[in-house]
């Protein structure tokens, strides 16, 4: 094990310094959060996405952040605390973190394959036009053809829906390779998704492998629809529902200036930065903070071709951003399910929704080691409000497995969330340990 350790110390080290990568935590300065502050070789466009990803990763919530990446260096620094809104609480916590950081990064600007591949799926992306019983449909269809659903992450918006899915054959436990089946899978989810009353598209990728990061993804699977239909109340510059958006040029420092006001909540950076990044536009600078339930937002940018926002894009880009912002807020009722694991788990579970006349607008579920954990959010198909006594029905018919319900629209549970540190015991390989006073650097 001390061989181990050391081994997975030395390289992380070696890679630090050889990609010009610097994590450094201070648990000190502030009393009501841990700061974190990364540093290196701005070497791509999109190191920022990186490493706001690998913070959401973490369940990290970042309260304050200051953002900078000109003349080949980047520095961002956030102050962050954990799903309970506190600080780091210990030295362990403090040298997992800092390490999961570090590795995520080198791994992120080495560009090389690891030798540790991950497990390998069948991989389905798929997007299409959202209606009631959707998810119930598509996973009764896989379950038929004889696939294990491994991972399911759908995402509603304004009539159109999103998914990615992660399956193995049932009789194997292998990713599907068999050209014939994989043809059925698709035309059989091609009907499925084509059975709106209009449709306005399908998309169905098939392929072998393991998505990095599914919600980063999703974010460009809704991205590439590019069919939503810009309202022209949308433009900022008063006051609206929702997300408030400005973008002024500052044509002295050759920036455009985006500005964003929103109610806080988890992952708001992450899906801003994917906006902005899917648009192909870079951030230079930026400060993040957040007053009580508001959160603050300002970006200075550049397209990828150095030029600013044309006034001919400016809607398009607020628009995004407002979609990138609202897309992960659903309607209706949270429920959080926990089971024992089996195939046809998903396609029962939704049937059972669908029964009760409940239909989805987002769902997350996985399974590892025997158990399966899923997150829906659902709303009646009448729109109408979901009764208890509903509740406790579908409660029965689920039989042994558990079901939370939480009424809070669009907010992380963090009762049955995981902490950092747990969901670093999961996909850190070893523990790196430092000491220091005051500032945990991982890179010298």
């Amino acid at each position: 094990m001390l061989r181990l350790l050391l081994i997975n110390f030395f390289q992380m080290c070696f890679l630090s310094i050889y990609f010009q990568i610097r994590v450094v935590i201070d648990n000190e300065s502030c009393a009501n959060a841990t700061i974190i502050m990364v540093d290196g070789s701005a070497s791509k466009n999109g190191t920022l996405l990186e490493v706001v990803q690998v913070l959401a990763d973490m369940d990290l919530t970042v309260t304050k952040g200051y953002i900078t990446q000109d003349g080949g260096w980047f520095m961002d620094v956030f102050s962050v605390t954990d799903l309970d809104g506190k600080k780091l609480g210990s030295q362990v916590d403090i040298d997992e973190v800092g390490g999961y950081i570090c590795k995520s990064l080198c791994a992120y600007s080495s560009n090389v394959p690891s030798k540790r591949r991950s497990t390998e799926y069948t991989v389905i992306e798929l997007t299409g036009d959202d209606r009631p019983g959707l998810l119930s449909d598509m996973s009764a269809v896989l379950s038929d053809l004889n696939c294990n659903l491994v991972n399911v992450v759908l995402w509603t918006r304004n009539t159109r829906a999103a998914a990615v899915i992660h399956l193995m054959d049932q009789s194997t436990n292998s990713p599907i390779t068999d050209v014939d089946k994989i043809r059925k899978i698709k035309i059989r989810l091609n009907c499925i998704l084509k059975q709106s009353n209009i449709s306005t598209g399908v998309k169905i990728i098939v392929s072998v492998g393991c998505t990095k990061n599914i919600e980063r993804r999703l974010h460009e699977l809704m991205y590439d629809e590019g069919c939503f239909e810009i309202d022209s109340q949308e433009v900022s510059g008063g006051d609206t529902v929702g997300p408030t958006i400005m973008i002024t040029n500052w044509n002295d420092k050759d920036y455009s200036v985006v500005t964003v006001r929103c109610n806080d909540r988890p992952k708001l950076l992450f899906d801003t930065v994917c906006a902005l990044t899917d648009m192909m536009y870079v951030i230079f600078h930026g400060n993040i903070s957040i007053e009580g339930p508001e959160a603050y937002q300002e970006f200075y940018i550049r397209h990828v071709n150095g030029s600013k926002v044309k006034d001919e894009d400016r809607e398009r880009v607020i628009h995004w951003l407002k979609e990138a912002i609202e897309r992960r807020v659903s309607e209706g009722l949270k429920l959080e399910l926990s089971t024992s694991d089996r195939v046809g788990l998903l396609s029962d579970v939704t049937r059972i929704f669908r029964e009760h006349s409940l239909t989805v607008t987002r769902a997350d579920m996985s399974s590892s080691e025997g158990k399966a954990f899923g997150t829906f959010y659902v709303r009646d198909s009448s729109g109408g409000v979901v009764e208890q006594k509903r509740i406790e029905t579908i409660r029965e018919a689920l039989k042994e497995s558990v079901l939370h319900v939480e009424e809070q629209v669009g907010q992380t549970s963090k009762s049955t969330k995981q902490s950092p540190v747990n969901l670093l015991q999961r996909i850190v390989s070893g523990h790196v340990f430092f000491s220091s006073w005051f500032l945990i650097s991982y890179a010298k």
